[in-house]
């Protein structure tokens, strides 16, 4: 199958049983082939797609509908991606389906999707109970978005990444919120913010910022584009330790957050921003 055949900008019918079927694999090596990634030889030592959900029910053994918020991490290392739409769906297949507790809901989600991406998929849904100990924070680091630059391009420019004439080493953490892609299929707008965390040649932050910007009119997925910033920073730049995480707006009750990094780095939180 191909992207074509995604249930992405299709109409499609809503299910109201459970079919794990619904999920669309899309294989990551074609995307990393054409940043020069072999297989098997990642640039990232680690990483993580982090989705989470805010639309998740079922009904129990009684039939009455019970609620919850997800978190599902899929690994870096696993060949595929799940296709957002195809997700969405899978999750309301469960809307009318009975299962006895929630431990039965997250095995059976593990299950799928881990059968899906070719990994293990980390399952954790959260109850209503914890739903008032949820909270928002920014991403840390120091914001590039008001600096005085210039912008032109808004395909990706790794041309504009460089390491400042001081090139002295320092170990840093810059964000932004000017982040934005679109969706390969239908071309909807991705919104997002990323943060970059490395050690290393200090790197300009104008162009930087400039670089961030120029994926403004590309399309792709949330994960393909940030293995793409990824890649570019550390070959332009050569870090010796190099973290990249962006946290994108939901779309359909869902959130996707894509993290890469080199060995030793400490995985980001998963905390949802103002804009999710």
């Amino acid at each position: 199958m191909t992207l074509q055949d995604a249930p992405l900008g299709h109409e499609v019918a809503y299910p109201d049983r459970y079919d794990p079927s619904l999920l669309f694999p899309i294989d990551r090596a074609p995307n990393r082939a054409a940043l020069g990634i072999a297989a098997g030889r990642l640039p990232f030592d680690q990483g993580v797609d982090i989705w989470n959900a805010y639309e998740v029910s079922w009904l129990d053994a009684r039939g009455k509908p019970r609620v919850a918020l997800a978190t599902f991490t899929v690994p870096a290392h696993a060949p595929r991606i799940i296709e957002s739409k195809s997700f969405k769906l899978y999750l309301n297949s469960y809307n009318q389906e009975r299962l006895p507790d929630a431990a039965t809901v997250a095995a059976r989600m593990r299950k799928d999707l881990g059968a899906a991406a070719g990994g293990d998929v980390g399952v954790r849904l959260v109850m209503p109970a914890e739903f008032a100990s949820q909270r928002i924070a920014e991403l840390d680091g120091d914001c590039l978005d008001d600096l005085d630059v210039e912008i032109e391009t808004y395909t990706p420019a790794p041309e504009r990444l460089r390491v400042a004439e001081a090139a002295d080493v320092v170990e840093e953490t810059l964000m932004s919120r000017l982040l934005k892609s679109n969706c390969p299929v239908t071309g909807q707008p991705d919104w997002g913010s990323v943060q970059v965390r490395y050690r290393g040649p200090r790197i300009d932050r104008a162009g930087l910022l400039a670089y961030i910007v120029s994926f403004r009119q590309h399309a792709d997925f949330h994960e393909h584009c940030v293995e793409r910033m990824f890649t570019d920073i550390l070959r332009t730049c050569r870090p010796e330790m190099l973290s990249v995480y962006a946290r994108y707006t939901r779309r359909g009750g869902l959130d996707i957050n894509p993290w890469r990094a080199t060995a030793g780095v400490a995985a980001p939180a998963d905390a949802r921003t103002a804009r999710q």
